[in-house]
């Protein structure tokens, strides 16, 4: 097995085609508590990955094992958004940034909280992909939706701030078209970003 990543919460690996996702083991917790949290997670990741492949673009799940703590994936030959948004041209962009936005709103339209969106879960091939879904969960928070979508405008401004205005814009266009609760989340977001920016003065 080659070793493509290695997170703080899991290494990936690609074998015949494949993703693996392994978690890994916390020394820091107690072991019969860390197992049950990695089997947990593997179990909604596998879940979670399984429900958003009815609604967008995301690798299909081969088998998941929670007793070896592993998701096997469909491999996703593609780009990352993190590593081309900042050399597309300003149409391109928007017209990618405007299908993104769709497509979390389409999760959230079925509850379902990425809980890590950045350009690096994000790979552009025919389709946009939507990766990693380890730190998801299911709710019909307003709060939690609004909190998702402060994640990727927090990801633009770090890692795109020459573009991240236009960027998100277009997120957001997007997301307002396909949201069935547009405007309670859109009230609550700028709740978010207003606690964020009385923090930094602090």
């Amino acid at each position: 097995m080659k070793l493509l990543e290695h997170g703080a919460e899991a290494k990936i690996f690609f074998k015949d085609g494949t993703v693996i996702k392994e978690r890994i083991k916390k020394e820091y917790r107690h072991e019969a508590i860390d197992s049950f949290i990695r089997k947990k997670t593997t179990r909604s990741e596998a879940k979670l990955l399984q429900k958003a492949s009815k609604l967008i673009p995301v690798p299909d799940v081969i088998d998941s094992c929670d007793k070896e703590m592993i998701i096997k994936m469909e491999f996703i030959e593609g780009k990352k958004l993190r590593d081309i948004v900042d050399g597309m041209n300003e149409k391109e962009r928007k017209k990618i940034f405007e299908r993104v936005g769709k497509k979390i709103a389409k999760l959230h339209n079925e509850h379902i909280i990425h809980g890590d969106l950045t350009t690096s879960n994000l790979i552009l091939k025919d389709k946009v992909y939507f990766i990693d879904f380890g730190l998801g969960f299911i709710s019909t928070k307003i709060e939690d939706k609004a909190v998702d979508l402060h994640l990727i405008k927090k990801a633009l401004d770090s890692k795109h701030y020459k573009h991240s205005k236009e960027s998100f814009d277009a997120i957001l266009k997007g997301y307002r078209k396909q949201s069935k609760e547009f405007d309670s989340i859109w009230k609550r977001f700028e709740k978010v970003c207003s606690r964020g920016r009385y923090k930094q003065k602090q």
